[in-house]
């Protein structure tokens, strides 16, 4: 059996596995392993031959329980897996810095995302580490935001999903049946227990506990610090390729700079209510 590899990728960021078969059951050391460097990098990068779709879930039980998303992209018929199919993809959602599925009460904990169908040139998705965020922002500017809480809400990356003409969905039944929540806008990993940056640009719409006009205010001034390259790294698919991210501690964004077509699976890990 070759040995497990962990390469680094940035200093804030990043890391990649090599000397491991992820189509076949892992060893305790190697899921061990694996559960190590995601907590210590956040988003870990595989290449390698493609998994199929049982294969995929398959390992991504190894490492939790399985979320069905709220509402499915019409691509694709289990629930567990989500279609991501694209061509046009400037302004449908995912190009902008978010979390998966932020507007649930208990978030997943990772997404593990394979690329399909790549196009030729461009596709790459961009991470970001919001923990290093939060320690960036200066000591009174994170004084007054631990402890303040954060509307997450379906609506927005819905609509986008229904008028991208990547979801059948009912609105408004999705919204009754997922109604907004509140996290904190900065929370404590259950693992790591460091504090990390908590809202996202697709899902959160307002600061609670706080002047509307000072949300409209903080709110932006989060999600654009957020932006900075010191707190990235950026991924360049092969087909099969597998990003397994912390959903917890990590953004993303993919960078919508092509126009064939783009497929990739996701299945997310069931996480816990934020604190």
């Amino acid at each position: 059996m070759s040995e497990l590899r962990v390469r680094q990728v940035t200093s804030v960021l990043g890391a990649e596995i090599s000397g491991v078969d992820l189509a076949r059951p892992l060893a305790p050391d190697q899921i061990e392993r694996i559960n190590a460097a995601l907590l210590e990098h956040g988003v870990l990068f595989f290449r390698g031959p493609p998994l199929g779709p049982a294969e995929q879930k398959a390992f991504a039980r190894q490492f939790g329980e399985i979320s069905a998303p709220p509402f499915v992209p019409k691509h694709g018929d289990d629930p567990e897996f989500t279609v991501l199919d694209q061509t046009t993809p400037k302004g449908e959602g995912a190009d902008q810095w978010h979390s998966d599925n932020t507007f649930m009460a208990e978030p997943p904990m990772g997404s593990i995302l394979k690329a399909v169908v790549l196009p030729a040139v461009g596709g790459d998705t961009c991470f970001a580490n919001m923990t290093t965020a939060y320690e960036a922002l200066s000591e009174p500017v994170q004084r007054f935001i631990d402890g303040l809480k954060a509307v997450h809400d379906i609506t927005r990356p819905l609509q986008k999903a229904i008028e991208g003409g990547h979801s059948n969905a009912n609105l408004g039944e999705v919204q009754a049946a997922w109604p907004p929540v509140e996290h904190p806008v900065v929370r404590t990993h259950p693992v790591s227990r460091k504090k990390a940056l908590f809202v996202n640009g697709n899902s959160t719409t307002r600061i609670v506990g706080i002047s509307e006009r000072e949300s409209a205010w903080l709110l932006p001034f989060l999600l654009d610090h957020v932006r900075s390259p010191e707190f990235q790294c950026r991924f360049r698919w092969d087909t099969g390729s597998i990003a397994f991210w912390d959903n917890r501690t990590v953004q993303h964004f993919a960078v919508p700079d092509y126009h064939e077509r783009r497929v990739m699976h996701r299945v997310t890990l069931a996480g816990d209510r934020p604190y």
